[in-house]
């Protein structure tokens, strides 16, 4: 399956997921607030009407006798009310007072009710298909002929000498206000949620996007480190068996020619032995990059002195010169001094190898702060720019290309790395083309010994 393909599969798979998540999340939540806002808008609404039925209670109870006839009663204290059974005029005078002092006298109206139930006044704007019965219950909710919707409270009211009920007081209003405002909520919701969606189905793919890159560039980098670790196989391996096959060949009698291409299996089997220990050691440093915490002290100024004279007969050999610089105080870092060893290693070999004859090569180790820096200077064939951000890459050589002229696995500055990141330091470095290299070191230190200077060593 072509890998483009495979990835374009997994982005929008990943995009529909996130998609999905998303709206389920945006729609609950809109959903949740929808309900909330209906909620505390009837709840308000109804404290509305209590606190209405409230008022009118108050005003009202005291006023009602005993014993009098209840439609007297009611055209003295509600002269703007309609009794039943009789023409409605309706002459704004104390209900007015009790309703337009209140609220809305268009969004109320009011009803009583002897204690038997009978209706007995009512306000002139009640809806038409209101249910003539008493419904005892504090709350009702009904529609019209027409789709508007009331709600009504009912309450019970007592005479001035009597415990008894005398009779009930409802307070009702229409909710077409209540509805539309819920319709205008519906309306917003059905439009702002496709469009939220939509942005979110948009940013999902840019995310996933953003998600695949570094899988993709991992991806990438696999593929390419199997191109080239088979590419560095292949070539010591056909050797081998070129090698193999010809030694069949040659008769017995000639000891001599199977003498030197026993030598020859003999050096690319042990190239092929190198490329896969540090294969394997590259690995081992990768699956714990995140940091060992180590509690072995190691010694910077030793590790320095010792690599030095180690490598001094190879850069002797190449009429290189090499010198280290090291502080006369001992400067220590906690970790694990055969990995250390060869990380800095592998750095003085490289510009030993890079250095042109009659170059130089310097090691120093400085304290700066809290941290150690170990830095490799050489006067050799330098690094460009572009090759500088790739050289810590598997397999991958400056020069680009594949005669293994210079020796080495392609792999030393990659396994330096891996040990300086599991260290917990920082390798980096500085070049310019033609006129060196500088690789730096920078590691936390344990601690330090009395000041001392820096002395040359050879």
């Amino acid at each position: 399956m072509n890998s483009y393909s495979l990835f374009w599969r997994s982005r929008l798979r990943l995009a529909l997921w996130y998609a999905g998540v998303m709206g389920v999340i945006l729609s609950v939540s809109g959903l949740g607030m929808y309900r909330a806002m209906v909620q505390t808008n009837w709840a308000a609404m109804e404290r509305e009407i209590e606190s209405i039925a409230g008022t009118l209670h108050d005003s009202v109870e005291p006023l009602l006798p005993a014993g009098e006839e209840p439609t007297a009663v009611l055209q003295q204290i509600f002269p703007d009310l309609c009794l039943s059974g009789e023409p409605c005029q309706a002459t704004p005078t104390l209900i007015q007072r009790h309703t337009i002092g209140i609220s809305d006298r268009t969004t109320y109206y009011i009803r009583l009710f002897n204690h038997q139930g009978k209706l007995l006044a009512f306000s002139p704007n009640q809806p038409l298909s209101v249910p003539p019965t008493l419904n005892r219950n504090s709350w009702q909710t009904f529609r019209t002929a027409k789709g508007i919707r009331y709600h009504q409270f009912t309450t019970i009211l007592h005479s001035a000498n009597a415990d008894s009920s005398w009779g009930y007081l409802q307070i009702g209003r229409t909710l077409e206000h209540f509805d539309q405002e819920i319709r205008r909520i519906q309306s917003i919701m059905a439009i702002g949620l496709p469009i939220a969606l939509s942005l979110v189905a948009t940013s999902s793919w840019w995310l996933s996007g953003l998600a695949m890159q570094p899988i993709y560039h991992s991806y990438q980098q696999h593929q390419q480190f199997t191109a080239n670790a088979a590419h560095e196989l292949r070539s010591p391996l056909a050797s081998l068996l070129a090698t193999v096959e010809a030694i069949l060949r040659i008769p017995q009698s000639n000891p001599q020619d199977m003498q030197i291409m026993l030598y020859t299996v003999e050096r690319q089997g042990r190239r092929l032995s190198h490329l896969i220990a540090d294969l394997l050691l590259l690995t081992s440093l990768e699956q714990n990059s995140d940091g060992e915490q180590f509690s072995v002290p190691c010694c910077l100024n030793d590790l320095v002195s010792d690599l030095t004279e180690e490598f001094l007969e190879m850069a002797t050999a190449g009429d290189i010169h090499l010198t280290c610089q090291i502080p006369t105080y001992e400067v220590y870092t906690l970790g694990n001094e055969s990995q250390l060893y060869r990380l800095v290693s592998n750095l003085i070999a490289n510009a030993i190898q890079y250095t042109p004859t009659g170059g130089y090569v310097t090691v120093s180790l400085v304290k700066s702060d809290y941290t150690a820096v170990i830095a490799v200077k050489d006067t050799g064939i330098g690094i460009g720019l572009a090759d500088q951000e790739r050289i810590f890459e598997r397999f991958y050589r400056v020069d680009g290309d594949r005669s293994r002229k210079t020796g080495g696995t392609g792999l030393g500055l990659a396994i330096a790395l891996a040990i300086a990141q599991k260290h917990q330091g920082i390798l980096k470095v500085e070049s310019q083309v033609g006129k060196g290299s500088i690789f730096m070191l920078v590691l936390k230190i344990q601690r330090l010994e009395t000041r001392g200077t820096e002395l040359p060593h050879e």
